[in-house]
C-alpha cells in the first residue's frame, strides 16, 4: 500500500518506505521510491532543496550523501542516542556507492528514529562564522529546519593574518544559503558578497534601500581597488604570490548586486520557511540596521549590527530593541567611552598646522565619517575657529557616498537629524569644497601647493588614495595626520597611533615625521555605555546575550558589564561556534551545544533544563 512521505510529500512503493529529503540533487528532481530502491517520476524540487544534501532514513540508519542512499551502521546507535551530527549540520554517512539511488524498508525501528530525526530538524542553530574575538569579519549563520540564513557577509580587516582568512574556503558552500540579510554596508559587513556570488550564491540579499545604494558604491569600489592593488604588485614586484590576483573582480561584484533586495524599516519579509526578517534603525550610518530574524516556533534572534551613537551629528539615534529570544550584540567600543566632543580644541590642532605651513591629511572612511567631518569643518569655519581653508575630498568612493547622503537630504530621510534637513545651505560644504575625481587631480594632493585639509579613504589607511598621500606627506614635520575614529590593530592606521617610526607600503619604508593625532570623538559606534544603555531598553531580558565584533578585552569587559548591570546571561562566542536557538525570555533556557571541534555539531542533543 502506497504511503506518502512526511518529509518531502512524494509516494512511496508497495511496502513501507520512508524519505526524508527532497529526493536526489544528482537526479535533478524530487523522485518516488518504491521498495526495490528505483526512482519513479520526476516532480519538481525548489531551488534550495536541489542544492542541499538529500537525507534518507533507511530502517537501520541515516544517511546523508550525494546521492542519498546512505550507509547503515547499527540501529541501535540511532535508538540509544546520543546522535552526532556531522560538518553539515547533518548526520554523518560514510562514502555512499555512486551507483545507488535507492532506500531500504523501513522498519519499526526506522520509523522511531524518524521521529527522532524529525527533532533534530526542528532544532534551529546560530553559528558563529566571523566577527568572534575580533572587530571585523561580521558572519552568522542560522540553520532553522532546510533553511540557512546568513546575517552579514563581511571581510575581515586589519593585520596580515586577518586579512588572509578572506581567503579561506568559504564556511559553509555557498550554493546551501537560502537568504542572506546584511546590516549597512561598510565592508566588514558586506566584502565578501561578490565571493560568494562568484561560487553559486544565487538567492536575495536583504537590505535597507540606502544600504542598497551604498553597497553598489562600496563593492564596485572595493573591486576597483584590488584589481588595481594586484596590477600594481605585477609592476613593482613586490608581492610574494605570482601571479599576484585580487580576492574579486569587478564582474564578481556587479553580479552581487543585481541579488540586492531593498526593504523598509519595521516590515517583516518572509526569508524562507517560516523565517521571516525586520530591519530597525541602527544610527551608524545612512541605511544601517539591527535585523530582526524570527525563526517561527524556535523565536527570534536580534542582530545589533553596528550600534549609532545617540549624538551623531547627522543620523537620529537607534531606536528601542524589539523584543527578541536571543541578542547579538556588538562591542567595538566595549571598554572605552567617548570623549566630550571639543570643536576649539580640533580646531587648534588643524590651526597649528596650517600656520606652519603644513597641510592636514584626515584618513576616512568613504562612508557617513567624510560626510561628518564636512560637517564639524564647517561648522569650525563658520564660528570662526578656522580659517577660510581649501578642503579637498579624494576618493571617489566618498565622492559618490556624499552624493547619496546629499540626496536623502533633499528627500529629507527620516534617518538624518532636523538640523540637516532644515539646513538653509548645504550642510556638507565647509565653504571651498574642492572634489578630486580624477587621479591626475589626486596626485597633486601629495604635494599640496598651499597649506589645505585633504579628507581621503580608507579610514585605517589600508589602501586607496589615502596611503599614497602618506608617503608623500609623512616624513614632513610640519604635517599634521589626524586619525578619526577606530583603528583596527594591524593596520597603517593603528600602527601610527602606536607611535610608528615608519609605514610600510607598496614595497617601500618611509619615516614618520609628521605630527599623528587619533580623535576617538569622530567614531560612529556607540560606546559602552551607549551599548548598555540601548540594550536595558528591551522589552523583556533575552535568553541569551551574545557579545561580538570586538577584540577580546573589549567583549569581555561588555560582556562582564551586562551581567553585572542587568543581570542577563551573557556569552563571549568563539569564532565558528554554534548554538541553538529557544524561545523564552528565561536565562535559564538558554541551550548551548558547544564542542570540541569548531563548526561541528557534536555530543548529545539535551533539551533546555530550567535553572533550579
Amino acid at each position: 500500500m502506497p504511503q506518502t512521505c512526511p518529509e518531502s510529500g512524494s509516494v512511496t512503493g508497495r511496502r513501507p518506505g520512508y524519505v526524508v529529503g527532497p529526493g536526489c540533487p544528482r537526479a535533478g528532481g524530487q523522485r518516488q521510491h518504491d521498495q526495490s530502491g528505483q526512482h519513479g517520476a520526476d516532480s519538481p524540487l525548489p531551488t534550495h532543496s536541489q542544492r542541499r544534501h538529500v537525507l534518507h532514513l533507511t530502517g537501520r540508519s541515516f544517511g546523508c550523501g550525494p546521492c542519498g542512499c546512505g550507509q547503515n551502521p547499527p540501529s541501535g546507535r540511532l535508538a540509544k542516542g546520543p546522535i552526532e551530527l556531522g560538518r553539515s549540520g547533518f548526520l554523518p554517512n560514510r562514502p555512499c556507492r555512486p551507483d545507488s539511488m535507492g532506500c531500504e524498508v523501513a522498519t519499526p525501528a526506522g520509523w522511531a528514529a524518524g521521529r527522532l530525526y524529525e527533532e533534530v530538524l526542528a532544532v534551529s542553530t546560530l553559528r558563529f562564522l566571523g566577527a568572534a574575538g575580533t572587530v571585523t569579519g561580521s558572519r552568522f549563520l542560522i540553520e532553522s529546519g532546510r533553511q540557512r540564513i546568513l546575517v552579514d557577509c563581511g571581510m575581515y580587516q586589519g593585520d596580515a593574518a586577518l586579512r588572509r582568512r578572506n581567503w579561506r574556503p568559504f564556511p559553509v558552500d555557498p550554493t546551501s544559503i537560502d537568504a542572506v540579510v546584511i546590516t549597512h554596508a561598510h565592508l566588514d559587513h558586506i566584502g565578501l558578497l561578490p565571493r560568494i556570488a562568484r561560487e553559486g550564491y544565487r538567492g536575495p540579499v536583504y537590505c535597507s534601500p540606502h544600504t542598497a545604494q551604498l553597497a553598489r558604491i562600496v563593492l564596485t569600489d572595493a573591486a576597483h581597488l584590488q584589481e588595481e592593488d594586484a596590477r600594481y604588485a605585477v609592476r613593482h614586484r613586490y608581492s610574494r604570490h605570482d601571479p599576484p590576483l585580487p580576492l574579486y573582480t569587478h564582474t564578481d561584484a556587479a553580479r552581487s548586486l543585481e541579488l540586492l533586495r531593498p526593504t523598509p524599516f519595521g516590515t517583516p519579509v518572509s526569508i524562507g520557511g517560516e523565517m521571516t526578517a525586520t530591519l530597525h534603525r541602527a544610527g551608524h550610518i545612512l541605511g544601517s540596521a539591527c535585523v530582526a530574524i524570527d525563526t517561527g516556533s524556535d523565536g527570534t534572534v536580534l542582530f545589533s549590527g553596528d550600534l549609532g551613537r545617540t549624538d551623531h551629528p547627522l543620523l537620529r539615534p537607534p531606536g528601542p530593541p524589539p523584543a527578541a529570544d536571543q541578542i547579538v550584540i556588538e562591542s567595538t567600543y566595549g571598554n572605552r567611552r567617548h570623549p566630550l566632543s571639543d570643536l576649539a580644541a580640533e580646531a587648534a590642532l588643524i590651526n597649528s598646522a596650517l600656520q606652519r605651513g603644513g597641510s592636514v591629511l584626515i584618513p576616512c572612511f568613504a562612508i557617513d565619517r567624510t560626510e561628518i567631518l564636512l560637517v564639524r569643518l564647517a561648522e569650525m569655519i563658520s564660528a570662526g575657529m578656522l580659517p577660510p581653508v581649501p578642503v579637498h575630498v579624494d576618493s571617489p568612493m566618498a565622492l559618490a557616498a556624499l552624493e547619496v547622503y546629499r540626496q536623502a537630504a533633499r528627500d529629507r530621510s527620516p534617518e538624518l537629524r532636523p538640523a540637516i534637513l532644515n539646513a538653509a545651505t548645504d550642510p556638507f560644504d565647509p565653504g571651498e569644497l574642492h572634489l578630486a575625481r580624477t587621479v591626475e587631480e589626486s596626485a597633486r594632493l601629495n604635494h599640496p601647493r598651499q597649506p589645505c585639509i585633504i579628507l581621503s579613504a580608507a579610514g585605517m589607511a589600508t589602501g586607496g588614495r589615502v596611503v599614497h598621500h602618506l608617503l608623500a606627506q609623512l616624513p614632513d614635520p610640519r604635517n599634521l595626520v589626524l586619525l578619526p575614529g577606530y583603528q583596527v590593530p594591524g593596520t597603517r592606521g593603528a600602527n601610527l597611533l602606536a607611535g610608528a617610526t615608519a609605514i610600510k607600503a607598496y614595497g617601500q619604508y618611509v619615516p614618520v615625521r609628521a605630527q599623528v593625532v587619533g580623535l576617538g570623538e569622530f567614531s560612529a559606534h556607540a560606546d559602552a555605555d551607549a551599548v548598555l544603555t540601548w540594550l536595558s531598553l528591551a522589552p523583556a531580558a533575552p535568553a541569551t546575550c551574545f557579545v561580538v565584533h570586538g577584540e577580546p578585552d573589549a567583549s569581555a569587559t561588555l560582556a562582564h558589564r551586562i551581567r553585572q548591570q542587568l543581570d542577563w546571561c551573557t556569552v563571549v562566542p568563539r569564532e565558528d561556534e554554534r548554538v541553538t536557538i529557544r524561545p523564552g525570555h528565561d536565562p535559564g533556557r538558554a541551550n548551548e551545544i558547544d564542542t570540541d571541534h569548531p563548526g561541528n555539531l557534536s555530543g548529545q542533543l539535551t533539551r533546555p533544563q530550567a535553572r533550579p
